[in-house]
């Protein structure tokens, strides 16, 4: 009689999920789903919002049936209303409603909205009892001493889900935190790896966005693509896990099959490998102390045929030393780092940069608005305030790099 392998069962949990119709809010409910068809009782959905799409909530809230669902542009509030009348899903529009969502009653949350629109709802979910699935870069590249010091304060359970710093997590030792000799983040180099910087001059969004590995997002394909991605990585890790930046090194992987590595002093180098699908490092997140299972492909060593590694080319990708730089000089610099490259990309996006523009416009800002400033933020109005403050340098920037 062939034998059968006992599945784990899955920890009955209350979810929201902030950001909902994104590109890892879309992972986490394919994972829900998967679940749900097995066992309808593990995992509940308390809310779900989202920015702007709202037939895309709309759907997802049918399916899923939240308590509550949110959009966050008011605008949207009739369409969302009209399309959930007769649910009995509770329905609500606003950053404040947002916000909101993030206070209701759940013990796992997915911070999933992108940009800084997604710190204070994160900040909203740090209470007691919280296991918080952190996807948003922003709330530790702008706001890391202050956001870790929430956490801190509130006793939350926080999982990164990046690939990279979830990674991290699953080979860290914290018992053995003095033994540890570096962390290591891979990177896949992104669609211009191989490219000139002439090349990459002429480079259209359509080239940017096209990941060779990774399924994402438009603004965080193009940070793959100029490599601050990685460099807005080094600065979570760096709060994430306590570790200096001396102890903070990236390497070029592109088969994306090896996610990042902690090196001990022994000599030892402890790797965390899988298939390049956002759902691996989501499913640990979600069944966190347990491993659950996730539909995600197997990975094939014989297949692959052989894993390579480059050093990172800062000369090509000036966006990865501009962080580098942030990230040693803290204080406020990572917040008007994260700001600036968030409006040069979506000026690249909409066609009113060049690709090789984006560098461009971050170091003007950085040098314009960090240089002679005070070095702490003390409330998070004090990081919205420099956040605002940057983008309008780096709007003004972006227009007079094309006058």
């Amino acid at each position: 009689m062939a034998e059968v392998t006992p599945r784990v069962s899955v920890p009955p949990r209350r979810i929201s999920i902030l950001g909902a119709t994104g590109s890892v809010g879309a992972s986490t409910l394919d994972l829900i789903a998967h679940h749900r068809s097995r066992d309808s009782g593990c995992f509940e959905i308390e809310a779900l919002t989202a920015q702007s799409r709202v037939a895309e909530l709309a759907g997802l809230a049918m399916r899923f049936r939240p308590r509550l669902a949110v959009i966050g542009d008011p605008s949207r509030y009739g369409e969302l209303k009209a399309a959930l009348a007769g649910t009995g899903i509770e329905t609500a529009a606003g950053a404040m409603a947002v916000e909101e969502a993030a206070l209701r009653p759940a013990d796992w949350i997915m911070a999933a909205i992108v940009g800084t629109a997604g710190l204070r709802p994160a900040m909203a979910a740090l209470r007691p009892g919280v296991t918080l699935a952190l996807a948003n870069k922003e709330c530790l590249v702008s706001a890391g001493p202050l956001f870790m010091a929430r956490v801190a304060e509130a006793g939350v359970r926080l999982l990164p889900v990046d690939s990279e710093h979830n990674a991290i997590f699953q080979v860290f030792e914290p018992a053995n935190r003095a033994a540890i000799d570096r962390l290591i983040l891979t990177a896949s180099g992104g669609p211009f790896r191989t490219w000139t910087r002439e090349q990459m001059r002429a480079a259209t969004p359509e080239q940017a966005v096209a990941h060779p590995r990774w399924s994402m997002g438009m603004k965080i394909s193009v940070d793959s693509a100029t490599l601050m991605n990685k460099g807005l990585e080094l600065i979570e890790a760096h709060y994430l896990f306590d570790m200096p930046p001396s102890q903070l090194d990236i390497v070029v992987h592109p088969q994306s099959i090896v996610h990042s590595l902690v090196s001990y002093k022994d000599g030892s180098v402890l790797a965390q490998m899988a298939s390049p699908d956002m759902r691996t490092p989501i499913a640990y997140a979600l069944g966190y102390p347990q491993r659950i299972e996730a539909p995600a492909p197997r990975l094939d060593l014989i297949a692959m045929g052989a894993l390579t590694f480059e050093k990172a080319d800062l000369a090509r990708f000036p966006c990865l030393a501009l962080a580098e730089a942030s990230l040693k000089e803290g204080g406020i610099a990572p917040t008007v780092l994260t700001a600036a490259n968030e409006i040069a990309v979506a000026a690249f996006l909409k066609r009113r940069l060049g690709f090789l523009d984006i560098s461009h416009v971050v170091e003007e800002v950085m040098t314009r608005c960090v240089s002679g400033r005070p070095l702490t933020l003390t409330t998070i109005e004090d990081v919205l305030s420099l956040d605002r403050e940057a983008r309008s340098c780096a709007e003004e920037s972006a227009k007079a790099l094309v006058s």
